[in-house]
């Protein structure tokens, strides 16, 4: 049965979509999809029943919104943005009206403290060695957490060696695919286990990268090792795409740096949102608050909200 949200997620889909048009075509009044994102009226079963033949048209399908979209934001290089992107990524993509589970994977625990979380009982290391279902806490309504702390990195020899490991978080996520609209998972600095079992258990993978010479180093052997999980593990596997952090739009090197990626890597989709440095990004990390919570009108936090429109228009 499509819903007042779906509605909304497919537009958000297909922005060049025009609202009056399609008010026109399944007879609606004037306004009616404005007034109903605005928050004035509720779209109800008779709307929704006109509507969805003219969407159908558009090319949408119910199997469009069965499953979670799950993705892992990755980069060997540590301190290039990845778990202040999947905190404030999935915090937009919540504002928007999707229903998001972060899965932190990062033995740090930086994604689960933010939301203070410390110190899980349950977290997803036993998750995935114990024969326990995931551990799962409600941040806000639209938004879930998976924890994790430093306990990841001391049994994380024990996922090492254990019978197929990098299928574990896969098999765990199943039972939630339907629960979900995206799944963002928090890898860890390294090409290890833990990034391994990220990705067999990914659709696509967001690689941020901070345009200096110093993360731009090595990213090629990320490349390399998504291909191998794709041919050997998990073919559906996709780069979604590159998105730049900590940038200095005006410093010439981080200009020059951001073309030569662009043309080096153009066969991957570069988003146009980039993340610039921002001292409100580190007050929001002192703070342990997502950047929507500890200053929703700042540009850092508009940067993030547009980089999650993008990303739902793909």
């Amino acid at each position: 049965m499509i819903t007042q949200e779906i509605v909304f997620r497919f537009l958000q889909m297909k922005p060049a979509l025009n609202h009056s048009q399609i008010e026109k075509e399944a007879g609606l009044p004037s306004k009616t999809l404005y007034k109903a994102q605005g928050g004035l009226i509720k779209l109800n079963e008779k709307h929704l029943a006109k509507l969805l033949p003219i969407l159908r048209d558009y090319g949408f399908t119910e199997e469009l919104f069965s499953k979670a979209r799950v993705i892992s934001i990755v980069n060997h290089k540590g301190g290039v943005g990845k778990t202040t992107s999947t905190i404030n990524l999935g915090k937009a993509l919540s504002l928007l009206g999707n229903r998001v589970l972060m899965i932190d994977m990062d033995s740090q625990g930086n994604l689960s403290q933010c939301f203070g979380v410390h110190q899980p009982e349950e977290q997803v290391i036993d998750s995935l060695l114990d024969k326990r279902p995931l551990p799962i806490l409600e941040i806000e309504p639209l938004l879930h957490l998976s924890p994790s702390d430093i306990q990841m990195a001391y049994r994380e020899l024990e996922l090492v060696n254990s019978i197929g490991s990098e299928k574990r978080l896969f098999n765990k996520l199943s039972p939630f695919l339907e629960n979900y609209d995206f799944i963002l998972i928090d890898c860890p600095p390294a090409l290890n286990v833990l990034t391994t079992c990220s990705l067999v258990a990914s659709h696509e993978c967001l690689i941020p990268i901070q345009p200096e010479a110093s993360a731009y180093h090595g990213v090629e052997n990320l490349f390399n090792r998504i291909l191998e999980i794709r041919e050997h593990l998990n073919y559906s596997l996709r780069v979604r795409g590159i998105f730049f952090t900590m940038v200095h739009k005006k410093q010439s090197i981080h200009r020059n740096m951001i073309d030569h990626i662009r043309e080096v890597y153009g066969h991957f989709k570069i988003f146009d949102s980039q993340i610039e440095m921002s001292t409100t990004i580190k007050q929001s990390q002192v703070a342990k608050k997502d950047l929507f919570d500890y200053s929703p009108k700042s540009l850092s936090a508009n940067q993030y909200l547009d980089l999650a429109k993008e990303l739902i228009t793909l």
